[in-house]
């Protein structure tokens, strides 16, 4: 009897074994199109760093770094914000808030004018560094800035270079806004490998 068990115990796992290899066969061959998968080594380390410097952005006159590029005129009649206008911008990111202080990098994307009743902007852009060993790494950001708001926060969707996999969030204050010229403190908590 317990010789009658042990076998058919042991049939029901060979059985089980056959049909879990089946599966995984079927399965790679249906999935030509991923080229590796496997468990990332525990031994990797994610760490975050945390980063401070001042995004300079000039929207008109000589060196000009943002230009509205779109808007819809309708919408100037009857609100009160820029609704609907679009910049392209490619600005400085200095370790100070003087004009004349390290350039580190560039901020380069889009924002767009997305509140009807208050300034509200969605902003894409990517932190492309430019000096020391972060030099040709880039933070990407995504999201919501209500720029009249003291303390903001927008997330880190990815990264390059020495930020492949980062995530995080950016936390931004207006230093300083006049009508075609804005400075805006940056810290950055990315954690990557």
């Amino acid at each position: 009897m317990a010789t009658f068990m042990f076998s058919s115990l042991f049939l029901m796992l060979l059985l089980c074994c056959a049909t879990n290899s089946t599966l995984v066969t079927s399965s790679e061959q249906s999935n030509d199109y991923l080229i590796s998968s496997h468990t990332v080594s525990p031994v990797a380390v994610e760490k975050q760093s945390h980063f401070r410097f001042y995004w300079h952005d000039k929207i008109s006159g000589r060196n000009q770094t943002s230009v509205r590029v779109a808007d819809a005129p309708e919408f100037k009649k009857s609100i009160s914000t820029n609704f609907s206008d679009v910049y392209v911008f490619d600005d400085p990111l200095r370790t100070g808030p003087d004009k004349n202080s390290k350039l580190v990098g560039r901020a380069k994307g889009i924002y767009l004018e997305a509140g009807l009743y208050k300034i509200e902007l969605l902003v894409a852009m990517n932190f492309v560094f430019t000096d020391g060993k972060y030099n040709g790494s880039t933070i990407a950001v995504f999201g919501h800035n209500e720029a009249l708001t003291t303390v903001r926060e927008m997330p880190i969707v990815g990264g390059s270079g020495l930020f492949r996999f980062a995530r995080g969030l950016v936390q931004l204050r207006t230093y300083l806004f006049q009508i075609d010229y804005a400075v805006v403190e940056y810290n950055v908590f990315v954690n990557h490998y």
